[in-house]
């Protein structure tokens, strides 16, 4: 395909993405309840050993569930494991480490265990090729006007290989194994950066002399970094539920980013679709754009067959969702790419490429993290 077959073809996906708000509009919207978000209170940290950065990083994430893992989160957990889960570590530039045990206040049972989704529906298609699903439906975003624009501005690459999400001004939410990988953190976590996207034509190049030319990245280094302990020394299947961590950059970013939402169900989706942005790593320099239906869900997986390569976890996975306030469909962070999991239901392995769901708890402990506030908690 030339480029100029690539550029036709990204105008036709930005107008149908900027058309389908306007179509869902005719619909009636879903009836969202107000989301009850749990608070979170955060306890004084604890010191911790200096991190030995011993890890190697695990760009292709790959876990096996079966049937009672698939199923683990409609069962009641116990407090105090949830609790421990939900605590914390801290890693400064230095390589200094906190621990930081939290308490839930909340009387709604439904907020700490979030209402049961539909049950387990087979598949109509068995899938068998890994995170490649038959025809490549990903695209590469190029030129300045595409690469700016939003939501594709939003994405950052991490230096250890995978990607982010800008979240706010000055954080960007990735996955944990691109920094831990669960016994400890990975080499290049102690001099973490975040690459900004720099288009050819803002870095003095004309595109029209060079073709293809690949754009330049702009890295500022992180001041700090926070991982579920949900993650850390926990077995894979079920730390995969928390592969998610939150980068505080050195200074303020200037471009736009994406909110983070509770994931509502997927029949709550516009076109009961999801989409992310990644730096797979078979396209080296790309940017590149994907969006398929959810296919399953648990209470923490978001189960899709949407094509990634490794260099594509940590991608902020986003849909349009309803927001009351503004009467209208919204894009919002809803989950973090993780990677890929074997499903073995009924003797069968299923295949499927995974994203962590945001879930009230998950909201409430990353919006700690970017406010240090839990008063402002709460979905938009």
């Amino acid at each position: 395909m030339t480029p100029h077959e690539i550029t036709i073809l990204t105008h036709l996906l930005l107008l149908f993405q900027d058309l389908l708000p306007l179509t869902l509009s005719l619909l009636q919207p879903p009836h969202n309840p107000p989301m009850h978000v749990p608070t979170l209170v955060p306890h004084t940290p604890t010191p911790l050993t200096r991190s030995r950065f011993s890890a190697e990083a695990q760009l292709d994430f790959t876990t096996h569930c079966n049937y009672s893992c698939f199923h683990r989160g409609e069962q009641e957990e116990p407090r105090e494991q949830l609790m421990e889960k939900l605590a914390f570590e801290t890693l400064y530039g230095d390589g200094f480490r906190t621990l930081t045990t939290v308490e839930v206040e909340d009387d709604d049972d439904d907020a700490l265990h979030p209402t049961h989704l539909p049950p387990w529906t087979r598949v109509k298609h068995r899938r068998m090729k890994r995170q490649i699903y038959g025809a490549d439906g990903r695209f590469n975003i190029q030129g300045d006007n595409f690469l700016l624009d939003y939501p594709f501005s939003t994405a950052v690459r991490i230096s250890t290989g995978c990607t982010g999400v800008l979240v706010s001004q000055q954080h960007v939410l990735t996955a944990a194994h691109c920094v831990h990988d669960g016994k400890d953190y990975v080499h290049g976590a102690r001099k973490l950066r975040v690459g900004f996207l720099i288009p050819p034509s803002i870095n003095g190049t004309k595109t029209g002399r060079i073709p293809n030319k690949k754009p330049l990245v702009r890295w500022v280094r992180v001041k700090r970094t926070r991982v579920p302990k949900g993650w850390i020394q926990g077995p894979q299947e079920i730390s995969m539920d928390f592969d998610y961590a939150l980068l505080e950059l050195r200074w303020p970013h200037r471009r736009p980013f994406m909110r983070l939402w509770v994931a509502p169900s997927s029949d709550n989706l516009a076109g009961n679709r999801i989409h992310f942005s990644g730096f797979d790593s078979d396209r080296p320099g790309e940017l590149v754009y994907r969006f398929c239906p959810v296919e399953e869900e648990s209470s923490d997986l978001i189960y899709q067959h949407c094509d990634a390569r490794p260099g594509a976890s940590g991608s902020g996975v986003y849909g349009r969702v309803w927001d009351n306030a503004l009467e209208r469909w919204e894009r919002k962070v809803i989950g973090i790419f993780s990677g890929h999991q074997w499903l073995e239901i009924d003797g069968e392995n299923r295949d499927y490429n995974v994203a962590v769901r945001i879930t009230p708890l998950k909201f409430a402990q990353i919006c700690y993290w970017l406010h240090g506030n839990r008063l402002d908690c709460t979905p938009d």
